[in-house]
């Protein structure tokens, strides 16, 4: 059983690597496409016809990819002043019902994300002829990765893995 549950967690570090690996590599290359398109608009009085279309579906996999990193790591919305002030057992309730919220808020991206995805698929993009629903392809995908951080949540799990970023607000 304990290699069994050693196997789980490597699958799911190798598994969240892969996915904000995949995140930073967007970024990367979202830089790259807007920097080359800018000295060839700018100098060479030329765009590419695809680079902006490439750009925006860069972007949303980007920004859905970074919901679930930020579930992932806590760096979600938090009302800290509001529930700091409620007694001790309604902040423990809280601390339950966030995590259901999350795994719910998951569930609606998978659901309507997926029904959306395939409302989509006839559709093309215009300059790279792709089905449009590669754009809404990331949030069923963000729905499940959302659904699994919530649920380890509220079992008790630690998912955060970049510890000792946060700064501290001076007072």
């Amino acid at each position: 059983m304990r290699a069994l549950w050693t196997w789980v967690k490597r699958f799911a570090l190798w598994f969240d690597t892969f996915f904000e690996a995949f995140a930073l590599t967007a970024l990367a290359a979202m830089t790259l496409l807007v920097t080359v398109q800018v000295f060839t608009r700018k100098l060479l009085n030329f765009v590419f016809h695809w680079s902006e279309e490439i750009t925006l579906l860069l972007l949303i996999w980007y920004g859905f990819l970074g919901i679930a990193i930020g579930f992932r790591e806590h760096l979600h919305l938090a009302m800290t002043a509001f529930a700091g002030i409620l007694p001790k057992p309604f902040q423990k309730a809280l601390d339950k019902i966030i995590p259901f919220t999350v795994v719910a808020f998951g569930f609606f991206l998978l659901k309507y994300g997926w029904d959306f995805t395939k409302l989509m698929y006839p559709n093309k993009l215009p300059a790279t002829e792709w089905s449009v629903s590669i754009q809404y392809g990331i949030m069923p995908i963000t729905g499940v990765l959302t659904m699994i951080y919530g649920f380890l949540h509220l079992i008790g799990m630690d998912t955060v893995r970049h510890k000792g970023l946060e700064e501290e607000m001076p007072e």
